[in-house]
């Protein structure tokens, strides 16, 4: 269901379907695919972003890399790449990192706390804002999701 501003969204009522939903999106990434995941703490952010990598076809353990920036997973169908930029004060400092290969490459990249970063995000990245809902349940999830550039 999209709202009156064209942004999609879903509701999940646990990590189970949280995970699924990320899953769905690994399965549907093609080459280039960048996907930004915004939300507080707990809101599901790393869920996500284990589901993508399952839907790459990615079977080792995948963790944020909160103090390593980035992580690279390359057993899937298409090379994963996992973000994790709260710690990034400056965003000149993912030059040191060499973002622009990962962004602009040939794999998926997934990015934690996006807007850390937001003037260095690909048009083209699709925009995934989580919130938690203490009156629905502790495990649920409202996400909101804009693809359009």
């Amino acid at each position: 269901m999209k709202n009156e501003k064209g942004i999609m969204l879903t509701e999940t009522y646990s990590d189970k379907e949280t995970l699924e939903f990320g899953k769905s999106l690994g399965e549907k990434a093609v080459p280039g695919t960048v996907i930004c995941l915004d939300g507080d703490l707990g809101t599901g952010k790393t869920v996500i972003a284990k589901g993508i990598a399952l839907g790459l076809g990615i079977t080792e353990p995948v963790s944020s890399p909160t103090f390593t920036v980035v992580k690279e997973y390359t057993e899937g169908r298409l090379p994963f790449y996992h973000f994790d930029v709260y710690r990034i004060e400056d965003p000149a400092e993912m030059d040191e990192i060499g973002y622009e290969d990962y962004f602009y490459g040939d794999g998926v990249t997934v990015i934690e706390w996006s807007d850390m970063i937001r003037e260095l995000i690909p048009d083209n990245a699709i925009r995934i804002r989580l919130k938690k809902d203490a009156g629905k349940g502790f495990d649920y999830r409202r996400i909101e999701i804009d693809d359009q550039p």
